[in-house]
């Protein structure tokens, strides 16, 4: 899911930047560049699961890190439950791990 949510961060006491977060450690199906019909389903299916998953409340993010691209970071995130984002979604088979061979268009 390249197309990576962007998150309110609150980094101070009446500070916040809004940043895009690419979950650390998957790969998940492309939603906005699918190289096939098959990857873009998977895509909306990740992306149906995770806002499921996430609602509307905050969120907690963990491991922050610059990305390579300019203007996001690459963080864990987890629920206010503990419930790790990107290990949910390696769970329901909705994303591989980071190098993994992606199976998305066979």
């Amino acid at each position: 899911m390249t197309a990576t949510p962007f998150a309110t961060a609150r980094i101070w006491v009446g500070h916040s930047v809004s940043v895009s977060v690419r979950l650390a450690g998957v790969d998940a199906p492309e939603l906005y560049r699918p190289r096939c019909a098959a990857e873009k389903d998977r895509a909306r299916e990740a992306k149906t699961f995770v806002e499921g998953l996430l609602g509307a409340g905050e969120v907690m993010l963990l491991d922050v890190v610059n990305d390579k691209y300019g203007g996001r970071v690459v963080a864990r995130v987890e629920t206010p439950d503990g419930a790790d984002v990107g290990a949910a979604l390696l769970e329901e088979g909705l994303a591989v791990e980071d190098g993994a061979p992606e199976r998305w268009c066979v």
